[in-house]
């Protein structure tokens, strides 16, 4: 009788055997591998081209900024040329290996903070520094290969906006702060000066150029030009700008290169001498190894997410533990060459996917019944707060609507814009291109680091919420997620205080000696939001205030996101639940979400057939439903692109869960 009542012998195993071991990295490559043929053959399209010189531009720009402020850090330990041959790791190994190779990798501002700090550390000790960086880096391998064996990115469920932002804030400040240390190093008298003003005037113009590329002035092409190549043409002009009439007898500090091909230190080659270092040290790296493992796992998986976020319509499966394998691949490299570590970089990431979106022109009535009236906690302010609450779904008083507007069809998901930017920053390292670079002025970096902290800043969800809370009341929608809480506008008040405060904290820890810890403290944003706010906040407050970095269908590498399956009715007998938590017959179509969580994207294709897509064109294309706005900040955070065009010109829609496809 007693052994009747005993459970099983298999429900008595420990936790830690549950764990099945290559599972994640393993569904990673399978999902993956149909779709690697078409990610090199979808690359014969019109954006290939554009979205690799901008995002060349966008990614070398920062990577020679960040050159500058470790040359000086760290004493010339790293230079230009290690920074760039750090982006080229990356961006081949990721390009050609990786389930996601829309993510942009190089040498980020966090990074850069880590590394200055622990030279700080290492220094007074006498210990060779390249060594220990690699030793730290080789320490990071063997831990983020123990992270993507055992599915630790499974815990990337439990991300959401609120760790994204406050992080991204940090990070918005950290550019920021950079531009004013750069200027700061520069002496005074005439050098200062003109400095200040080739920097902020590098700033003006850029911030201008890409404004005006996000406007309505002028023509389309001529917007997407200078949204694309507004910043690098700035850098070019004020290079040359400086050396026009009086300007020319002031001596300018310029960014420093050095031999091409060869490292910044021209003594050692690009073999550390690793084992030319003491055993205690060997050790003393693993800490700082378990720190940069946690700031990698954090930042580049947010990298990934934000790449890849509901904005933007993909078609391809995510797959996160495959890439986190290669990161320490990556590291493990960079660390044995003597480079800086990279990873996933913000904002280049989302830059990339949104320069090879594919837009078309509609007009407004086609859309507005599935736009949003105003945009919530997402980035930008300015939406919903040109006309009254009075307007909604009307004209603004005094300015009629504009009758048409782009919209988002499809991204050009494929490998060779990224791989293309990294062999174009690979021959960056030659002769005849450091002499141009050697004559870029520190000053035009530091209007780089400001262009970059403003554009980072107006972008993030906590200024957002901030420009809601001081806008004027009568001037914003009553349809405005955040306007509807039922306890006000204190809850608001609430969840950005929580936000400033963390953010405030992390960028004080990066102020002190103590600031290679901090990305434990990013980690730990995650239970916070995860465990403690709800606590605080009603499930109503939760979904307006914060949101999903990624789309369902993106998350199921992961196993979806956080609460999903809570949220969501059972399906019916004879039904399937679909990615987007639609329920469809079984077998009759698979559903992808699209960039607004309001509509969901359906494919006449079974499930099962989803990875023949990697090879074919498909026979019709996707299908929009409209649904109702499920609320919260996801579901207003942009205006929405619904009612997308497949191929044949045809739309959806829904209506009771039932799929009718328009003429």
């Amino acid at each position: 009788m007693a052994s009747s009542s005993s459970p099983p012998a298999a429900t008595s195993r420990p936790a830690w055997w549950k764990v099945h071991l290559f599972r994640g990295m393993a569904n990673d490559v399978r999902r993956r591998a149909p779709f690697y043929m078409s990610d090199w053959a979808d690359a014969w399209d019109y954006r290939v081209v554009p979205a690799t010189v901008y995002m060349y531009f966008a990614n070398i720009l920062p990577a020679l900024a960040f050159s500058l402020d470790m040359f000086t850090k760290t004493h010339m330990q790293y230079g230009v040329n290690e920074v760039l041959l750090a982006s080229v790791l990356g961006a081949v190994v990721f390009a050609v290996l990786a389930c996601q190779p829309l993510v942009i990798v190089g040498v980020t501002g966090p990074i850069t903070v880590f590394n200055y700090t622990v030279y700080d550390i290492i220094a007074p000790r006498g210990t060779n520094y390249l060594a220990f960086m690699c030793w730290i880096g080789l320490w990071s391998l063997v831990f983020h290969w123990a992270l993507a064996m055992t599915n630790a990115c499974d815990a990337l469920k439990y991300v959401t906006r609120f760790p994204c932002d406050i992080f991204g804030f940090y990070v918005a400040f950290i550019y920021l702060q950079k531009g004013i240390q750069v200027l700061s190093r520069l002496g005074d008298a005439e050098p200062f000066y003109l400095s200040i003003f080739i920097g902020l005037a590098v700033f003006a113009v850029a911030y201008i150029c890409g404004e005006m590329g996000r406007g309505s002035l002028f023509t389309h092409p001529v917007r997407v030009f200078l949204k694309d190549y507004g910043t690098p043409l700035t850098v070019v002009f004020f290079t040359g700008f400086v050396h026009i009439g009086r300007m020319r007898q002031v001596s300018l500090e310029v960014l420093p290169t050095g031999i091409a091909f060869e490292p910044t230190d021209a003594v050692r080659s690009w073999l550390v001498r690793f084992w030319n270092i003491r055993v205690g040290d060997v050790f003393l790296a693993i800490p700082f190894a378990v720190l940069l493992t946690i700031l990698f796992y954090f930042d580049h998986n947010v990298s990934s997410l934000i790449a890849q976020g509901t904005e933007f319509p993909l078609r391809k499966p995510a797959g996160f533990h495959w890439d986190l394998f290669l990161l320490g691949l990556t590291t493990g490299v960079a660390g044995i060459l003597g480079l800086p570590f990279p990873n996933g970089l913000i904002p280049q990431a989302p830059f990339h996917t949104e320069s090879l979106c594919v837009t078309e022109l509609v007009k407004d009535d086609e859309d507005k019944a599935a736009t949003p009236a105003s945009m919530a906690t997402g980035g930008g302010g300015s939406a919903g707060s040109a006309g009254s609450a009075d307007d909604e779904g009307g004209e603004f008083k005094g300015h009629p609507r504009n009758t048409v507007h782009a919209r988002v069809t499809h991204v050009v998901e494929q490998r060779a814009s990224n791989l293309a930017q990294g062999l174009l920053t690979l021959g960056t390292m030659t002769g005849p291109l450091l002499v141009v670079i050697h004559l870029i002025p520190q000053a035009v970096l530091a209007g780089l680091f400001f262009v970059m902290g403003v554009q980072a800043l107006e972008a993030n969800g906590i200024t957002a919420k901030l420009l809601f809370l001081f806008r004027d009341r009568s001037l914003t929608p009553r349809s405005h997620p955040l306007k509807q809480l039922t306890r006000g506008q204190w809850p608001v008040w609430a969840f950005v205080a929580i936000e400033l405060v963390a953010f405030g904290a992390t960028f004080a820890i990066t102020q002190t000696i103590a600031a290679v810890g901090f990305p434990v403290f990013i980690l730990l944003l995650i239970p916070v939001r995860a465990w403690l706010l709800p606590r605080v906040f009603t499930g109503e407050e939760l979904a307006a205030l914060d949101a999903p970095t990624a789309s369902p269908f993106t998350m199921e590498s992961v196993g979806g996101n956080y609460g999903q399956g809570e949220t969501q009715r059972q399906p019916k007998k004879g039904q399937a639940r679909g990615r987007g938590g639609l329920f469809v017959s079984s077998g009759a179509a698979t559903v992808v979400p699209s960039e607004d969580p309001s509509t969901v994207n359906v494919r006449q294709r079974s499930r099962e057939d989803l990875a023949e897509l990697g090879e074919s064109s498909g026979e019709s294309g996707p299908v929009v439903i409209e649904m109702q706005p499920t609320g919260g900040a996801a579901a207003a955070a942009s205006p929405s692109r619904t009612g997308m065009h497949n191929r044949r010109g045809q739309q959806g829609s829904v209506s009771n869960g039932s799929v009718s496809r328009g003429r």
